[in-house]
């Protein structure tokens, strides 16, 4: 622990009145030391959206910029490297550094230019500027150090392929191992496994195998050499099947993230892959080393793999390395963003997400039979989504004349415990009243602050005995996306005018009973449909 006493004019962070300090330690030394420089801020210091680099006097400062600038119509003059009358963090977010949440920037003071070039990025607009007098740096060169421990589950797909060789897979292992010395793996921090890209892919180890550093940089250094074909797609496929699963022991709630090395190009598409992993929740970056040179690009399959590959083609899951020789100082940059939570975009999906209640039916047209396999279709429904205390989660109501709630949507923290709860829903039996069940259902099973994850799913046989447009008209103008699941006697145009636009992907109809399992996947994929578009 160092402290550094600085005059009182100077930008400060805690003051008696005479003098003011820092408080930083030193930043590790693995992976070839910190990319700030040799120290790590443990508090950064504030500043708004609207901050220039101007308006900051020291060099190597870690600046704390807030959330919402990319709302806000900052500044920003120059690509990469900005004006020094520029917003800090607005070049931040500019250059892929910070998302809408923001975070910490550690800004490197540079000399003035001529011609800075204006550009579209991340959704911030920069400014074409003839000439500043001072300038800082943005881009892969402005600096966030993470001096907490990062949480993430982290998969590593190395490349084992004939292209590679065993000289530049061995420095590979030398690489994966700097790394996993930055991101500071142990029980309560990362969590690393290894999977080797060849032919068919191999697993090394898990992610709960080695939580020690020591025990996981030996089992790095032991992996051996495969050859063959360079199938990542495989191997992307084969991690996010199986080493994200829970029974492997992938942590509940944590960031899932899937890292690719590729030497030159993969043999086979990545995009299913890449497709499932996304749908999954989890973050896929990609590393490529040694691009394809100009002569070697009409053996490339598909040129745009990574693009495809990755959570998101914004620029920040893709990283490129010259050669394996100088890849150890990239593990500090590297890691820094495998860690960067708000930027993991892929981490929430509508499987683990979303909030849906089920408004059951129980009226004596119905009957005991039938009403069981409305619960098997329901009980279809809730098991194609991660239900858990920090996942998706479901809540029941029947009703007839009156309304029952059977269990409240944060009731079960778990899938099983959820479904025994459908399950044992008894049947009531009585008449019909589903426009005040409706408005039962929104105001006992969701939060308004879900909206965009509210789903309601209302399973009736008949006509309602009161007025449904009034409680689902209100229910849409609060957030709860409704589709409704019509059996034998209910009326199509009921049906419609109670579920969600456009009318046709959320009404569906059945004359007998036995037909609702044909609507379990239809109902879920457009639940998730639904998701994507309002999230």
């Amino acid at each position: 622990l160092v402290l550094t006493w600085l005059p009182t004019n100077n930008h400060r962070l805690v003051s008696d009145g005479l003098v003011s300090f820092y408080l930083f330690v030193t930043c590790p030394p693995a992976g070839g030391g910190s990319p700030c420089g040799s120290v790590c801020y443990s508090v950064p210091y504030p500043i708004t959206c609207e901050t220039r680099g101007a308006d900051l006097s020291e060099d190597g400062l870690l600046v704390g910029c807030p959330a919402g600038c990319l709302l806000r119509r900052t500044s920003v003059f120059g690509t990469n490297v900005y004006a020094a009358v520029s917003s800090v963090c607005g070049a931040a977010v500019h250059s892929g550094l910070l998302g809408t949440s923001g975070g910490t920037v550690r800004l490197k003071r540079l000399q003035g230019r001529h011609g800075y070039r204006g550009s579209s990025s991340h959704g911030v607009q920069s400014q074409s500027l003839s000439h500043w007098i001072s300038s800082f740096k943005g881009g892969n060169s402005v600096c966030v150090c993470v001096c907490a421990d990062c949480q993430a589950d982290i998969a590593v797909v190395m490349d084992s392929s004939t292209n590679i060789g065993q000289r530049r897979f061995n420095l590979q292992k030398n690489f994966i191992a700097k790394l996993a010395a930055a991101l500071k793996v142990g029980a309560t921090g990362p969590h690393v496994g290894l999977i080797q890209a060849s032919d068919s892919p191999k697993t090394e180890f898990l992610l709960t195998n080695f939580t020690h550093p020591k025990d996981l940089l030996f089992a790095i250094r032991q992996t051996t050499y495969l050859g063959g074909n360079a199938n990542t797609g495989k191997a992307l496929l084969h991690a996010a099947q199986s080493i994200f699963s829970s029974e492997l022991g992938a942590r509940r709630g944590h960031p899932r993230v899937l890292l690719a090395l590729v030497d030159g190009w993969p043999s086979d598409d990545v995009e299913r892959a890449a497709t499932f992993a996304r749908d999954s929740g989890i973050n896929v970056f990609i590393v490529s080393v040694a691009k394809a040179s100009p002569e070697e690009l009409s053996m490339v399959p598909d040129r745009n793999f990574s693009r495809k590959a990755v959570c998101k083609d914004n620029g920040f899951f893709s990283y490129s390395i010259p050669s394996w020789f100088n890849a150890a100082k990239h593990t500090r940059a590297l890691s820094t963003r495998l860690c960067s939570l708000d930027q993991l975009l892929c981490s929430k999906t509508c499987y683990n997400s979303v909030h849906i209640g089920f408004l059951i039916d129980g009226s004596s047209s119905v009957g005991y039979v039938n009403f069981q396999l409305v619960l098997d279709f329901l009980v279809g429904i809730a098991r194609s989504f991660d239900i858990s205390d920090v996942g998706a989660h479901i809540g029941a109501v029947q009703f007839t004349y009156d309304q029952r709630l059977e269990f409240g949507m944060f009731d079960n923290d778990n899938k099983e415990d959820a479904i025994d709860a459908l399950r044992r829903i008894s049947y009531m039996s009585g008449g019909t009243s589903t426009g005040s069940a409706i408005n039962y259902a929104v105001h006992n099973l969701f939060r308004p602050a879900a909206r965009g994850r509210n789903f309601l799913i209302v399973v009736t046989d008949g006509q309602s005995y009161d007025d449904v447009r009034g409680p689902a008209t209100a229910a849409h103008s609060q957030g709860v996306t409704i589709f409704s699941v019509g059996v034998a006697w209910a009326p199509l145009e009921l049906l419609r005018v109670m579920s969600s636009e456009p009318k046709d992907t959320h009404t569906f109809f059945t004359r007998d009973f036995s037909g609702l399992s044909d609507f379990i996947q239809p109902v879920v994929h457009n639940i998730c449909t639904d998701y994507s578009h309002n999230n």
